[in-house]
C-alpha cells in the first residue's frame, strides 16, 4: 500500500518528466492508434523501444490524459487497492473524460481487474508492457473480447532515416543494419546501453519474474540465441549443449525470451501443427544494433545480419511466418489467414556461386505454394529471372523496407 500524499507527488511528478521528454519523430505505428471507450488498448514491446515516448505523443495528439508509470520505484510498495486512490487523484488534477494511461503495468498483481473496472464504466483505457505472454494472457481471460492490442518495435528502417535525417540508400541502410533501432542506442552511441538492456531483460523479465536461480546459463543461453540468427535449433540440441537437466526448462527459458520480445523463433513449414513442433526451428533477434553490441560473432555474418533485418521487416506486417525446406530451402514463406501468400529468398550478392542454390530453393517454394512470383532480396542489387514460369523480382532490402 502506498500513501495519498505520495502517489499524488508521483503522478505530478511523472506527468512533468513525461512532458520534458522529447517527444521525437513520430512514430509509424500512431496511425493506427484507435482509443475506444469499453476497450483497452494494449501497447507491448521489448523495453526501451520507445513505448514511453510513443505514449507522449498519443497523449499530446489526444490532448487530455492522466499517466502513471508502474515501474516507477517510488512505487515499489503500490498494490491493487491503490489503483482506486490513482484513479481518484487523477480526476481531482485533470478532471473527468480523459484517457487513462498506464505504463508497464504488468508489475502490479491482478492489475487486469482494475482495468475491466474502468472499461466497465466506459473510460478509455491504453496500457503498456513489456511482457506479450502475461497481459495477453490475463487480458484473454478477464478481458475477452474487450481489448485490442499493438506491438511496437525499435525504428524501422523509415524511422531510423527521419532520426537520422538521411536519405534511403545503401549507405545510409548500412549504418542502419549495423547499428539498429533502439532510440537510445542511436543517440548515444554507446554499447553499454545495448548491455544493460540484455542483462535487464534476462534478469527482470525472466529470472525474477520466473523464479529461475540460474541466472548464468540463462544469460549465455540468451547471447547465444541472439548470436545465430537464421540458425536451426533444437530444444534437445540447447539442452546437451548448455548441460541442462530438462529439455522442459530449455522450453520454457525460449518461451520466456520469446515473451519478452528479445529473441523470435519460427517453425519448418509443415500443415501438420505437430511436426511443426518436432521439426528444427529459426531463431531472429530483436535488433540488429543490439546483436552487434551483445555477441562478438554476429557482426562477423553480414548475410545473416541482413536475414535478421529481412525478419523483422515481415514481422512487423505478418505473425505467421516460416522457413520452407524440402529439396532446398527458402528463407521466408508467409501465411495469411489459411494461404501462403508469399516467398522471400535472402542473400547478401547473388553470386555466380550461389545463384543457382538460391533460386531452386525460391521456386521449390514457388512451385509447392502454387506462387506465381517469388522476391529475393539482396543488400544491393536489382534484376529479374523467369525460371520454369516464375518471375524471381530481385531488390535491395533497403528498398523493399520502404515500400
Amino acid at each position: 500500500m502506498i500513501t495519498r500524499d505520495m502517489l499524488k507527488e508521483v503522478i505530478l511528478a511523472q506527468r512533468e518528466s513525461l512532458n520534458r521528454l522529447d517527444l521525437g519523430i513520430l512514430r509509424e505505428k500512431i496511425k493506427d492508434i484507435k482509443i475506444r471507450d469499453s476497450f483497452a488498448l494494449l501497447i507491448t514491446g521489448i523495453r526501451r523501444c520507445g513505448k514511453s515516448t510513443f505514449l507522449h505523443q498519443i497523449l499530446k495528439k489526444q490532448k487530455r490524459g492522466c499517466y502513471l508509470n508502474l515501474e516507477d520505484p517510488r512505487l515499489g510498495d503500490f498494490e491493487l487497492s491503490d489503483f482506486n486512490k490513482a484513479e481518484q487523484i487523477m480526476k481531482e488534477l485533470y478532471g473527468e473524460g480523459g484517457i487513462y494511461f498506464f505504463d508497464e503495468i504488468q508489475n502490479i498483481k491482478k492489475w487486469e481487474k482494475f482495468i475491466r473496472y474502468l472499461i466497465d464504466k466506459k473510460e478509455k483505457v491504453l496500457i503498456t508492457g513489456s511482457n506479450a505472454s502475461l497481459l495477453s494472457t490475463e487480458l484473454g481471460t478477464k478481458l475477452t473480447g474487450r481489448h485490442l492490442q499493438l506491438e511496437l518495435f525499435p525504428f524501422s528502417y523509415r524511422e531510423f532515416l527521419d532520426m537520422k535525417k538521411k536519405r534511403p540508400s545503401a549507405e545510409s541502410f548500412e549504418e542502419y543494419l549495423n547499428k539498429g533501432g533502439f532510440p537510445e542506442y542511436l543517440k548515444k552511441d554507446d554499447p553499454a546501453i545495448n548491455h544493460e538492456l540484455l542483462s535487464d531483460v534476462v534478469m527482470k523479465d525472466v529470472a525474477v519474474r520466473f523464479g529461475i536461480k540460474n541466472t548464468d546459463v540463462l544469460n549465455k543461453i540468451a547471447v547465444y540465441l541472439i548470436s545465430n540468427v537464421g540458425k536451426e535449433f533444437s530444444y534437445n540440441s540447447i539442452k546437451k549443449m548448455f548441460k541442462i537437466k530438462s529439455v522442459q526448462s530449455v522450453i520454457d527459458y525460449i518461451s520466456h525470451f520469446e515473451n519478452s520480445y528479445l529473441i523470435f523463433t519460427i517453425p519448418r513449414f509443415s500443415y501438420s501443427y505437430k511436426q511443426q513442433q518436432v521439426n528444427p526451428k529459426k531463431v531472429y533477434s530483436i535488433d540488429n544494433g543490439f546483436s552487434y553490441a551483445n555477441s562478438a560473432s554476429f557482426s562477423k555474418d553480414k548475410g545473416k545480419m541482413l536475414e535478421n533485418a529481412v525478419f523483422l521487416g515481415l514481422r512487423r506486417r505478418f505473425k505467421n511466418i516460416f522457413y520452407f525446406q524440402e529439396k532446398n530451402e527458402c528463407d521466408f514463406v508467409v501465411k495469411e489467414k489459411d494461404k501462403i501468400t508469399g516467398a522471400i529468398q535472402v542473400c547478401f550478392d547473388l553470386t555466380e556461386e550461389n545463384k543457382d542454390r538460391e533460386i531452386e530453393g525460391l521456386v521449390n517454394a514457388l512451385k509447392r505454394f502454387s506462387l506465381s512470383e517469388g522476391l529475393i532480396l539482396t543488400f544491393n542489387q536489382e534484376d529479374e529471372f523467369l525460371v520454369g514460369g516464375k518471375k524471381l523480382i530481385v531488390r535491395p532490402v533497403w528498398k523493399w523496407l520502404l515500400l
